[in-house]
């Protein structure tokens, strides 16, 4: 069962422009995010909206914490707020099938004065997608009132801001908000393995910077800086099976549909003339 969305405050926001950098500092303070119940004891037990009991065994500690603890923000096929509900839910595929979940997510491509690409290889006790390549650093805005700011899309921008340090130890001075192009968003669906899966609504961002990367192994198994070549020597493989290489789903879509010319763009310095957050492409 969703739980319902909380009106938030618009004094809590009216203080934050689109443009300030400290916006999702000053917000935290304030948020009071719901919470899954929990059951901390081994074997890990989860009581359900049901009144089930879910058994999770070998799941790594700092992905079943975050499973249980993050709230995802539940939207229509429009990017309309209808809810929120935990990650774990939102990536259970017979919940996603059965209920339709779709949840908020963004996906960040961030390029060096190269004009490289980051990637990261996602870590081997990542509960979706371990251990495939994928662009600098996916994950969702949670359900709290600095990653909810509709303005300028900046809930999903602090959000990335967050989630670059948690994955990659990049500082915030290093990823200012304003500094992130969001460029389109896209819908997909696509299943892990039998149990987990994605059906996110993605926020597509860009960011053209040198940054200093600390990776958290609890997140991410391997970083690479690739040109244009290199990457898609990385796809051919991929496609051909060779090295055990393997892409997440949505940044394959995005390789696909969108990035290299993007990517030309981020030479051209006309990157800005591609955005377009008008359009959900359906992919």
């Amino acid at each position: 069962m969703r739980r319902l969305l909380h009106v938030v405050s618009p004094l809590s926001l009216s203080s934050c422009s689109s443009s300030s950098s400290s916006c999702a500092a000053a917000l935290a303070a304030t948020r009071t995010p719901m919470r899954s119940k929990l059951c901390w004891q081994q074997p890990f037990l989860v009581a359900t909206t049901k009144g089930q009991e879910v058994l999770e065994e070998g799941m790594d500690p700092v992905q079943k914490r975050l499973m249980f603890e993050d709230e995802c923000i539940l939207v229509d096929e429009k990017d309309n707020v209808v809810g929120h509900d935990s990650k774990y839910n939102c990536h259970l595929m017979e919940k996603i099938e059965a209920e339709n979940l779709l949840h908020r997510a963004f996906s960040v491509f961030l390029f060096n004065s190269k004009n490289e690409l980051l990637l990261q290889k996602r870590s081997a006790t990542k509960v979706t997608f371990p251990l495939v390549w994928t662009n600098t650093c996916c994950s969702h805005p949670l359900y709290r009132e600095s990653e909810l700011i509709q303005e300028g899309n900046l809930g999903v921008r602090n959000a990335a801001q967050r989630k670059l340090y948690d994955e990659l130890g990049i500082v915030a001075e290093d990823a200012p908000v304003d500094e992130f192009t969001c460029l389109g968003r896209i819908h997909y669906k696509a299943a892990s393995d039998g149990k987990w899966g994605e059906h996110e609504l993605d926020y597509l961002l860009f960011l053209h910077r040198d940054v200093k990367v600390q990776p958290n192994p609890e997140e991410v198994a391997d970083i690479q800086y690739v040109n244009r070549e290199q990457l898609k020597e990385i796809i051919r493989k991929a496609d051909a099976g060779e090295d055990g290489i393997k892409l997440s789903p949505w940044f394959r879509i995005v390789a696909d549909n969108f990035l290299l010319d993007w990517w030309k763009r981020v030479d051209d310095g006309t990157l800005a003339e591609a955005a377009d957050m008008t359009t959900i492409h359906k992919l």
